[in-house]
C-alpha cells in the first residue's frame, strides 16, 4: 500500500459522497476568507503563525485567500453526511496553493468515519481552542495530515451504568505530505524523509452524572506514529540518497497500532526498542459546575517513549497543566485559561542501553522530545505537530528539521469576551524559557514573550461577513522582538 493509493481512496471517497445522499435535500454552503499580516521582526509574531493549522508563515509578511464549499445533510435512520472542499493560495508561505481541507464524514448515530484531510482540533482531552497555547501531542499547529479515521466524536454513555460512564476514542492511518518541502528545505549534508505514514488512537472515559453530581473526571490516553517511509541525505548538488528504507507493508501498520520492535529490515535501534517513531500523552480533567460557572482543571502527560509512559524512574515532571474558568453571561469576560507547560526533564540527561548485557541494568532518559533519528521530527510543512511553544524545524535558518529547543518551561494565560453579538475579543500571553536539547544545549537560558491582541466583528446588518484584526507583540532573545497586525476578513452563506 503506498501513498499514491491511500490519496486515491481518499479522493474517490469524498467525490461519491453526494451520490449517496442524492435522494435527499441537501445544504451547500460557501466561504470565502483573506488574512494578510506584517510586522517588523525576523519572525511574525508567534501567535500570527501558531495554532492556524499550518496556514500561517514564520515570515514577518505573510498572507492567504481562501475559498471552500461545505456540504451538509442529516438523512434517515441516524445517517449524516458532511463533505468540504477547502483552497488556499497564500504569499511568503511554506506553498503558494494549497488543499488546505478535503474530506467526507459519514456518521451513523454516535459512529463517524472520517476520509480525508480536515481541521481537527486537539482530541481526545478538550481544550478551549481559542484560548489553549495547544495540545502536546497533536492539534491545530500544523496543516493537516490526510488520513482515514474511524472515531466516536462525543462521549457515549456505556449502557448498564446509570449514566455514570461515558466513552470516546479513535484510530486512524494516514499519510504526511510535506517531503517535497522537506527536500527543497534541508541543505546538503542533513536529513529528510519521505512517504512517511501516519497512525494515532485515542480512548477517553469520563465518570460522571450531572444530573445527581455536578462534577466530572476524565481520564484517557492518546498515541501516535510516525512509520513507513524513507530517510534521505541531501547530497552537495542538491540530489539526495537514500540512507534507510522502512518497510511499509501490512506488518509495519500493525506495528504501528500495537508498538513492537523492528525486524532486520530496520535500522537497528528500531530493533532494540520500537519499529517507527511513537509519542503520545496521557489525558486527565476535572471539571465542575456551579449554576452558571464552569471550573476545570487538566493535566497532559506527555511521554516519547516508554520511559515516561509509566512511574519507570518515578514521577512525572513534564506536561501540560491548565484552569478554565467559564463565566456566567456577561459583557466583557466569558473565559479564562492558565498553562503552565514542562518539557525540560525528559526523563533526565544519561542515556545508557547495555545491549550485551554485560552490566544487567538500562538507563532510558535523554528522550529528545519531538526529534527521532530516523524521522527528523514530529512536524508537518515544517510546523511541530504538538505544542507552538516549542518552535517547529520551519524556524531554523540552517536547513535541519529538527526540534533545537524541545527542553522549555513555559507559562500561558488566555482570556476572551463577547460585548455583544457582533463583538469579541481574545488575548493571549505566553512567557517561555528555553535550554535547547540535552545533546545541543543552547550558549545559555533563552527567554521568549510572545502575545495577541485581538477584536472580532460580526455584523448584523452585513449577513454572513465578518473580520478579525489583532496585533502581536514579542520579545525575548529565542526568536526575537516582533511587532505586527493582523487583519482577517471573511464572508459566508449558503448557495441552497
Amino acid at each position: 500500500m503506498n501513498r499514491k493509493t491511500i490519496l486515491a481512496g481518499l479522493m474517490a471517497a469524498f467525490f461519491s459522497v453526494p451520490a449517496f445522499a442524492q435522494q435527499a435535500d441537501t445544504t451547500l454552503t460557501y466561504h470565502i476568507e483573506a488574512s494578510g499580516n506584517i510586522s517588523n521582526g525576523t519572525y511574525a509574531p508567534l501567535w500570527f503563525t501558531a495554532n492556524r493549522y499550518g496556514l500561517s508563515s514564520q515570515k514577518p509578511n505573510s498572507g492567504y485567500v481562501r475559498t471552500g464549499l461545505l456540504y451538509d445533510k442529516a438523512l434517515k435512520h441516524h445517517w449524516h453526511i458532511q463533505a468540504e472542499i477547502d483552497l488556499a493560495g497564500a504569499a511568503d508561505q511554506v506553498s503558494a496553493f494549497t488543499v488546505q481541507q478535503a474530506y467526507a464524514d459519514i456518521s451513523w448515530r454516535f459512529l463517524r468515519l472520517s476520509i480525508g484531510s480536515k481541521e481537527r482540533p486537539g482530541f481526545p482531552l478538550t481544550k478551549n481552542e481559542r484560548l489553549s497555547s495547544g495540545m502536546m501531542v497533536e492539534g491545530p499547529n500544523a496543516r493537516p495530515v490526510p488520513q482515514v479515521r474511524a472515531e466516536i466524536p462525543d462521549y457515549v454513555t456505556i449502557p448498564g451504568t446509570g449514566k455514570w460512564l461515558a466513552a470516546k476514542g479513535h484510530v486512524a492511518y494516514g499519510a504526511f505530505t510535506d517531503w517535497n518541502w522537506q527536500e527543497d528545505f534541508v541543505s546538503p549534508g542533513n536529513k529528510w524523509a519521505r512517504h512517511v505514514f501516519y497512525h494515532s488512537k485515542s480512548l477517553m472515559l469520563r465518570i460522571g452524572n450531572r444530573e445527581k453530581l455536578p462534577l466530572e473526571f476524565e481520564i484517557g490516553i492518546l498515541m501516535a506514529a510516525q512509520f513507513a517511509g524513507d530517510q534521505l541525505e541531501k547530497n552537495a548538488d542538491g540530489t539526495s540518497k537514500v540512507i534507510v528504507d522502512m518497510p511499509d507493508g501490512m506488518k509495519s501498520f500493525f506495528k504501528a497500532f500495537i508498538p513492537m520492535s523492528g525486524g532486520s529490515d530496520t535500522p537497528w535501534g528500531d530493533q532494540v526498542n520500537v519499529e517507527g517513531n511513537h509519542l503520545g500523552s496521557w489525558n486527565f480533567a476535572l471539571t465542575y459546575y456551579l449554576h452558571d460557572w464552569r471550573f476545570r482543571a487538566y493535566l497532559e502527560h506527555f511521554f516519547d517513549d516508554h520511559s515516561q509512559m509509566v512511574w519507570q524512574y518515578g514521577r512525572w515532571k513534564d506536561g501540560q497543566l491548565g484552569f478554565e474558568i467559564d463565566f456566567p453571561k456577561n459583557r466583557w469576560v466569558s473565559s479564562v485559561v492558565w498553562e503552565s507547560m514542562s518539557t525540560k526533564q525528559q526523563t533526565g540527561p544519561l542515556l545508557y542501553d547495555d545491549f550485551a548485557g554485560t552490566l544487567g541494568y538500562q538507563i532510558s532518559a535523554s528522550d529528545n522530545y519531538y526529534n527521532n533519528y530516523c524521522y527528523q521530527a514530529w512536524q508537518h510543512w515544517g510546523q511541530g505537530m504538538g505544542n507552538p511553544l516549542l518552535p517547529g524545524p520551519i524556524y531554523n535558518q540552517d536547513g535541519k528539521i529538527i526540534f533545537k529547543s524541545n527542553r522549555v518551561r513555559s507559562q500561558h494565560i488566555g482570556i476572551s469576551g463577547d460585548p455583544s453579538d457582533e463583538w469579541s475579543w481574545r488575548m493571549l500571553i505566553s512567557f517561555a524559557r528555553h535550554w535547547g536539547t540535552y545533546t545541543t544545549p543552547l550558549d545559555k537560558q533563552r527567554k521568549q514573550f510572545s502575545s495577541l491582541y485581538e477584536v472580532s466583528y460580526t455584523p448584523q446588518w452585513a449577513k454572513g461577513w465578518g473580520a478579525t484584526v489583532g496585533v502581536g507583540l514579542d520579545r525575548g532573545n529565542y526568536l526575537g522582538n516582533s511587532t505586527g497586525g493582523i487583519l482577517t476578513i471573511r464572508k459566508t452563506g449558503k448557495i441552497f
